[in-house]
């Protein structure tokens, strides 16, 4: 009996520390990338193939005060919203909030940009992974607005990692609040928005809820555009004719207002940080020669060249349409660059570029 019991302690031991390895990758997983740890791809997540809509449909609201979002005492006639990734993705007290941001711009090595940049890619993971190659995207915006006017609005376009949903939800409110205090939304842009043609821009919050890809965006654009508005959305789907609606969208609004837009993303999420690195220095050539028919031709739900691939295409074409012929590289790094020890059990790549027209 007592033997039993020692080889069925053995096998235990033994089925435990196999357990707790992929457990460790789940965790590197989750921490990583933001997905909760017991949660799998949906099936509308499968079936969000490149020109295939996901199902799903996101119901419009009028606003209001919807999930997650909070009317402040003292602004009893207001909808602020709180960014939820507070404490979470970035520092939830302002000063540290302030310190981290302010120094990763800081420290930044950009060349010059010469001209306007009228749009820009920056990734959305924890800032202690993502927060250098972020800083990047913002410096040269920042340096930028000082030899050229500042745009009026920055729109943010993200993604939902856990719904589909038809088109492109956006945010309303007045204020979206994080550790840095509040920023404007743009509501008369919101709803111009949400009233061209096609209905696929819509007025949404209840999806933005659970969702960090646009909302990490934002603590940067208050350190780097302070006072400037902001629009924030998010893609539901992989749908050509959702890509198409959002680009004349913006090409429109662009008429009528400075704008800078950003697209919100990270690159490839593997295990094998050699994968990675090979994968998205050819993404990242084929981004700078504005390669969107190959980037296109790559990307499968279980190849993700860009976790973001639809606000990625809406800037460049948005770009291309506003006289950008080329993108350009301001850096690229993954987490197995600077935690080595995530190598062989997450890594996930981060790059930062600039789109720029003359003026």
């Amino acid at each position: 009996m007592l033997f039993k019991s020692g080889v069925f302690l053995l096998l235990l031991i033994g089925r435990g520390r196999i357990v707790m390895k992929w457990f460790y990758r789940l965790f590197a997983i989750a921490f990583v990338t933001g997905i909760p740890l017991f949660w799998a791809c949906s099936d509308a997540d499968k079936s969000g193939q490149m020109n295939g809509i996901v199902p799903g449909k996101g119901a419009a609201v009028k606003g209001g005060v919807g999930e997650g979002g909070v009317t402040m005492k003292n602004k009893p006639d207001q909808v602020v919203r709180v960014a939820k990734g507070s404490g979470r993705w970035f520092p939830g007290d302002g000063v540290q909030l302030a310190t981290m941001v302010g120094d990763f711009i800081k420290h930044a090595k950009v060349s010059e940009i010469k001209g306007r940049i009228v749009a820009a890619i920056a990734p959305h993971a924890g800032y202690v992974y993502s927060g250098r190659v972020a800083g990047s995207t913002f410096r040269a915006i920042q340096d930028n607005a000082i030899v050229v006017k500042r745009p009026e609005t920055v729109v943010i376009l993200g993604f939902h990692h856990r719904r589909g949903f038809r088109g492109v939800a956006l945010m309303d409110g007045d204020e979206l609040v994080t550790p840095l205090g509040a920023a404007k939304i743009d509501m008369d842009t919101v709803r111009m928005l949400a009233s061209s043609p096609g209905k696929k821009l819509f007025i949404d919050y209840s999806l933005h809820g659970e969702e960090h890809s646009a909302e990490n965006e934002v603590p940067f654009v208050q350190v780097t555009l302070p006072g400037v508005k902001i629009v924030v959305g998010l893609f539901g789907d992989h749908d050509g004719e959702t890509l198409d609606a959002v680009v004349a969208a913006l090409a429109e609004l662009a008429k009528k207002k400075r704008i800078l837009v950003i697209a919100s993303t990270d690159m490839l999420h593997d295990a094998d940080y050699d994968l990675v690195s090979r994968t998205d220095k050819d993404t990242m050539k084929k981004l700078a020669c504005m390669d969107i028919d190959g980037l296109v031709r790559t990307w499968n739900m279980e190849k993700q060249i860009f976790c973001g691939l639809m606000p990625v295409l809406a800037v460049m074409k948005f770009s291309q349409l506003q006289g950008c012929g080329k993108a350009t590289i301001l850096e690229y790094r993954n987490s197995g660059d600077d935690y080595p020890e995530s190598r062989g059990n997450w890594v996930v790549g981060y790059g930062s570029a600039a789109f720029v027209v003359q003026e």
